[in-house]
């Protein structure tokens, strides 16, 4: 078949949505299939550039190339997952979510602005219309999908896949550091991780593995840390090659993963590919779908308080953490994630 696999590129941010769609492309042309990702370049803001780029996506025609028809379009993010195509499957990522879960909270911005409002409605109505014109309807977790319900009353298939080189992590000696492994980035709360850290009996360290969206946040971090007289025990490592981002999971304590309303999650995965528990939060989203609370790790309130609590139980008590990170990884086995039963679901 001749797939075109359709998504949304902010230029120069390469991330899981870009990995997921890498990894899907890959899985396809290994099925043998003749498969091409088109990625739209996409800007938020101003917001009306957001409605201008949901029309580019509907005036594209990718039905053909080259006089030769494309048998099917898979859309993974808004708005590439409106270009329209008589034989479409959706499997969405996410929404546009600074105009549904995100709406009038810190961390979205699109309420802050004159036609937010305007703006807001017209890419919930969009979405409402357009989306059902897919075949077949899947996301990355149970999370997008009970969003798409509950905002537009559209049914939809979780659909989970594994990380891009999965068979690659590994468990190593423990050394004395919970490791954090994600972008600087609001929505993932750094914050509450430092002051958490302020709370710890034990001289809990952690390890932040990541770059900054916004450079000033980083800075407004370091900040916070030095101010919270936890910055001797906190380290920023910032950017990492993939082998040392394994080599960090492999030797951590745990990993700290605290998000808010968190997709899917890579970092749940990877950590218990590495047989590490999963610290999370009640609020925290896809990672509830993965961590047994107790068991594979542990789920708190996300209060500094609460999280502070988790951390000194696990810098306390090793050989509890080992034995969840065991049952981690046992539990991601029985989960049998693979890029061809993906495969296999989107095309059926």
């Amino acid at each position: 078949m001749r797939i075109v696999v359709a998504t949304t590129q902010v230029p120069f941010i390469h991330g899981g949505a870009e990995i997921l769609a890498e990894g899907l492309l890959s899985a396809l042309q290994q099925q043998g299939h003749e498969a091409e990702l088109i990625a739209v370049p996409f800007k938020w803001y101003p917001p009306e550039r957001i409605l201008e780029h949901t029309l580019a996506c509907r005036l594209l025609d990718v039905t053909e190339s080259g006089g030769a028809p494309t048998d099917l379009v898979i859309g993974l993010k808004f708005p590439a997952y409106l270009i329209p195509h008589p034989r479409k499957v959706l499997w969405m990522l996410h929404q546009f979510r600074a105009a549904y879960e995100l709406w009038d909270t810190r961390f979205g911005d699109l309420h802050l602005f004159p036609n937010g409002v305007q703006i807001r409605e017209a890419i919930r109505q969009a979405d409402q219309r357009l989306i059902p014109e897919a075949k077949a309807i899947f996301t990355i977790s149970k999370k997008v999908s009970s969003r798409l319900w509950e905002f537009c009353g559209i049914d939809s298939t979780p659909l989970y896949h594994p990380p891009a080189y999965a068979e690659r992590f590994y468990c190593a000696a423990t050394e004395d550091y919970f490791f954090f492994p994600s972008r600087l980035a609001t929505l993932k709360r750094q914050t509450l991780v430092l002051e958490a850290l302020a709370r710890t009996r034990q001289l809990v360290r952690v390890h932040f593995g990541g770059t900054a969206e916004d450079p000033v946040y980083a800075k407004e971090l370091a900040a916070m840390a030095l101010q919270l007289r936890v910055h001797e025990r906190v380290e920023w490592v910032g950017y990492m090659s993939e082998e040392e981002k394994r080599a960090l999971y492999a030797h951590t304590l745990g990993v700290i993963f605290p998000p808010m309303d968190e997709d899917y999650g890579y970092v749940t995965l990877e950590a218990m590919l590495a047989a590490k528990p999963v610290i999370t939060c009640t609020d925290s989203g896809g990672p509830l779908e993965f961590v047994c609370d107790g068991e594979t790790g542990l789920i708190t309130e996300p209060t500094p308080e609460a999280l502070a609590d988790a951390l000194d139980q696990l810098w306390a008590n090793r050989t509890k953490a080992k034995a969840m990170g065991e049952a981690a990884r046992a539990h991601y086995s029985a989960q049998k994630l693979s890029w061809p039963a993906i495969v296999e679901a989107l095309l059926s």
